[in-house]
């Protein structure tokens, strides 16, 4: 499969994604806990079907010590006993900050209290970025058909 945009060949593309990525790794360098950043990252770019980013952030978790088990149960998160209530309340949080559309009031209170109760105001404020982010470069990639298998782990950093 080939991409309908090649990003690196566009000038439009370089001053706009440039910036992009480097806010990417301001919220990679924030206080929210690695792992949690990755199930996260996982968790949404599965909701949106973005192949290129469960790639990367496949690999990458598990470069970082990911368990498999971890990695393949993020989808079904709810029903998995291998995840902290910390990581529970921000699959939670990502996936009703993800489908926005679909849960007409956004995030609801008691998500957002859920969250709370495990996260300071910083790490909340990684964790709503890192959501928004994903969110984002997702449809950067299902939109313009970003294909997936040939990430290496670092490659972006």
């Amino acid at each position: 499969m080939d991409a309908r945009l090649n990003y690196s060949a566009s000038l439009t593309a370089g001053k706009v994604l440039g910036p992009v990525m480097a806010a990417g790794k301001a919220v990679k360098d924030a206080p929210l806990p690695p792992a949690t950043q990755e199930l996260v990252a996982l968790r949404v770019s599965q909701i949106n079907g973005c192949a290129v980013c469960l790639d990367m952030h496949t690999k990458e978790a598990a470069a970082a010590g990911e368990t498999a088990v971890r990695l393949n149960l993020v989808a079904a998160w709810r029903e998995a006993t291998v995840f902290t209530e910390a990581e529970r309340a921000a699959l939670e949080l990502a996936e009703e900050g993800t489908r926005v559309a679909d849960a007409a009031g956004g995030v609801g209170d008691e998500v957002w209290a859920n969250a709370a109760k495990h996260y300071d105001e910083e790490q909340l404020t990684a964790l709503v970025i890192l959501v928004s982010f994903m969110n984002m470069v997702n449809r950067l990639n299902v939109i313009t058909q970003q294909p997936a298998g040939n990430y290496r782990v670092g490659q972006f950093h």
